[in-house]
């Protein structure tokens, strides 16, 4: 998110008219969103986010899928402007309903790709800042 962000910041800042602050923030959210968003549908990573969801919920693969399309979505909203505040907002609460995940995986000890989860201050802290992102993304 940082990356593209600050790429498109820069190309604003170098006389592109149409990437004000917002808008950069937006496309770096978009890209975020796109990736993570892709790698729900890809069957190692899949695997692994359905370990993820706490035992205690239904359909756990179901979920994975279900986030993975309103996170695309979402993705392709945030670039229309029309849309790009409710897009902002809908996954700002879409992170929120996500985080319990990030707690099990972290708590139980789930593996991403082979290498543990990020431990849990570490996560707490990254979703803060991506939830303030999008919420930021959204005014």
């Amino acid at each position: 998110m940082t990356g593209g962000t600050a790429f498109l910041w820069l190309l604003g800042l170098a006389g592109v008219e149409a990437l004000d602050w917002r808008t950069a923030l937006r496309g770096g959210l978009a890209l975020m969103f796109v990736l993570t968003g892709v790698v729900h549908f890809l069957p190692s990573w899949h695997r692994d986010f359905v370990a993820m969801i706490p035992p205690t919920l239904p359909y756990p693969s179901l979920l994975v899928t279900v986030t993975g399309a309103l996170e695309l979505v979402g993705a392709a909203a945030l670039l229309f402007p029309p849309t790009a505040r409710f897009a902002a907002i809908g996954l700002a609460l879409l992170l929120l309903a996500m985080f319990p995940a990030n707690v099990s995986a972290a708590r139980r000890g789930v593996s991403l790709a082979g290498k543990p989860a990020t431990p849990l201050p570490a996560r707490t802290a990254m979703q803060v800042v991506f939830v303030g992102a999008a919420v930021l993304a959204a005014v």
